[in-house]
C-alpha cells in the first residue's frame, strides 16, 4: 500500500523530447525506430507498461505509433463506442499552458484505434474527440484529414498515426517548440498506460496535468 494518497507522477512536472522526422509519414505509415520511443513515467508507481509508444514531428504534423504486446484477446473497437474502445488517444495544447485547468481552443484530443471501422469493424479508425468542460473548442477538421494504420500481431497490434498541422490550432514548432502533452493507451485486457497522471485524476479534461513534449532536431 502507497504513503501517499496521490500518484507519484502528480508530483513532478513532466518534459520528453520528441524527435524530428522529415517525412514523419508516407503511404506505408511510419516506422518510428527506437530513437523516437517516449520514455514510460509509469515505473514511478510500480504500474505496468504493456505499449511501445513513439513520437515524431515535422512542420508537416506529428506522427505516432503504439506497439502492445501480451495480449490473447482481439482489441474491443466500436466506432460507435469511442471513448469506452481499445486505443490511443492524444492529448496535444499548442501553447503548452499548465496554470489554467479547462482546455483552450489550442487544446486537441484525438482517437485511434486498430479496428471497429467499416461494415466488418475490421479497419482502423481515426477521429477528433471533444475535451469536457473545454472554455473553447477547437476548429471542426474535415474528415479524412487524420490519418491511421494498423497491423495485427499474435500477441497485440501496431497501430500508426498521423496528425496533420492543418489539424492543430496555433502548431508552429518555430515560435512554440513546447507542446502540452499526454496520451493514454487504453486496453481492456491489459488496463490503461498514460504518460503522465491516469485515472482517477481528471487528465482527459485538465491541461495542468498534462506534460510537455519538446520538439527538438
Amino acid at each position: 500500500m502507497r504513503d501517499s494518497l496521490l500518484p507519484e507522477r502528480f508530483l513532478f512536472r513532466f518534459s520528453v523530447p520528441c524527435r524530428y522526422r522529415e517525412q514523419p509519414w508516407t503511404d506505408k505509415g511510419t516506422k518510428l525506430s527506437e530513437t523516437y520511443r517516449l520514455v514510460s513515467f509509469a515505473e514511478l508507481e510500480d504500474a505496468a507498461t504493456p505499449a511501445d509508444v513513439r513520437a515524431a514531428w515535422s512542420e508537416a504534423g506529428l506522427a505516432f505509433s503504439v506497439r502492445t504486446q501480451g495480449k490473447r484477446q482481439t482489441p474491443w473497437c466500436r466506432a460507435e463506442r469511442p471513448e469506452d474502445s481499445d486505443g490511443l488517444q492524444v492529448w496535444i495544447d499548442t501553447r503548452d499552458v499548465h496554470n489554467v485547468h479547462r482546455a483552450s481552443r489550442f487544446c486537441h484530443r484525438f482517437l485511434f484505434m486498430p479496428l471497429g471501422g467499416g461494415p466488418r469493424r475490421d479497419r482502423p479508425v481515426a477521429e477528433p474527440l471533444a475535451i469536457h468542460r473545454a472554455k473553447e473548442p477547437p476548429r471542426p477538421i474535415r474528415p479524412g484529414l487524420l490519418r491511421v494504420r494498423s497491423e495485427k500481431r499474435i500477441d497485440g497490434y501496431v497501430l500508426e498515426a498521423f496528425v496533420p498541422a492543418e489539424a492543430l490550432i496555433g502548431f508552429d514548432p518555430t515560435e512554440h517548440p513546447r507542446l502540452g502533452f499526454t496520451y493514454a493507451v487504453t486496453d481492456r485486457e491489459l488496463g490503461e498506460q498514460t504518460l503522465s497522471v491516469g485515472s482517477p485524476m481528471p487528465y482527459q479534461e485538465d491541461p495542468s496535468l498534462w506534460a510537455t513534449l519538446e520538439l527538438v532536431r
